[in-house]
């Protein structure tokens, strides 16, 4: 039997980044389910705050040099690479000057959010997913940890559709305690439209985008939800336990990796 393909798009793991919640469990649930016979890869955002020499990343010339446009202005992708020895794990990096060179992570030294964490977020998960069809390793799951990855749902099920690489990929959401305070821009829900993505699809933008209705699109356009935090924002919680998509809910320290495993399959069924 063939191995199922997972791919963990994150914004955090340690040891690249400071323990926390998610980048705990974005360093133990790839190696989890490796372990349990499921082929992974795993990316995040190449943080300033990431020590390049010390963690011993390298660029991946073969995979590096395309540029992404949003709002009609051309980043160059990087891709760097490191390697978690003890868990046999590679750790593939999305990097840009612009957007990922600053040595905090989403907000500055004052607790200021950064203006353009909605453009640092649309080129991340792009930049996932150009880098997973270079590689030409073909996802039969995708899970997405934090509000950062959460334009990735849409974007595989709206950009990707036709792609031999994304169309008949799953997506797991994970919700987690993760709220930001300053509504993204205005001008958010244009900056996503590129082909296959329409205005239509993106009415519940029509607002101010704020944490609730972000995670709410990434919802509509998920396979299965994880309640990934013991407390998370109960409007979206509520959202994601109400629209009869697969949900499950906070699991304890000593199994969730056991149970994402059989909600994998669950969904993968």
């Amino acid at each position: 039997m063939v191995a199922k393909k997972i791919l963990f798009i994150t914004t955090e793991i340690t040891p690249y980044l400071a323990e926390t919640e998610m980048s705990v469990i974005a360093r133990q649930l790839p190696q989890g389910i490796h372990e349990r016979g499921k082929e992974i890869r795993t990316f995040m955002p190449k943080f300033g705050a990431i020590n390049e020499r010390r963690n011993q990343l390298h660029e991946v010339i073969r995979l590096s040099g395309m540029n992404l446009i949003i709002d009609d202005t051309d980043h160059p992708l990087i891709i760097k690479v490191a390697s978690i020895q003890s868990a046999r794990m590679q750790i593939y990096f999305i990097d840009n000057e612009d957007f990922f060179q600053r040595k905090q992570l989403l907000s500055d030294e004052n607790g200021q959010e950064f203006v353009d964490n909605d453009e640092r977020s649309i080129f991340y998960v792009r930049g996932v997913m150009e880098t997973v069809k270079k590689l030409r390793w073909c996802p039969d799951l995708v899970h997405c940890h934090g509000w950062m990855t959460a334009l990735a749902p849409l974007y595989i099920k709206k950009h990707y559709k036709d792609d031999p690489c994304f169309k008949n990929a799953k997506i797991v959401y994970s919700i987690y305690n993760d709220d930001f305070v300053q509504p993204l821009r205005d001008n958010f829900a244009e900056k996503l439209i590129i082909d296959g993505i329409t205005q239509n699809d993106l009415q519940s933008l029509e607002g101010k985008v704020d944490f609730e209705t972000l995670s709410k699109l990434a919802i509509d356009f998920s396979d299965g939800i994880i309640q990934n935090s013991p407390e998370v924002n109960e409007n979206v919680k509520a959202y994601a336990q109400k629209n009869g998509k697969p949900f499950l809910e906070y699991q304890p320290e000593d199994i969730y990796i056991d149970k994402f495993n059989e909600f994998y399959d669950q969904i993968l069924a």
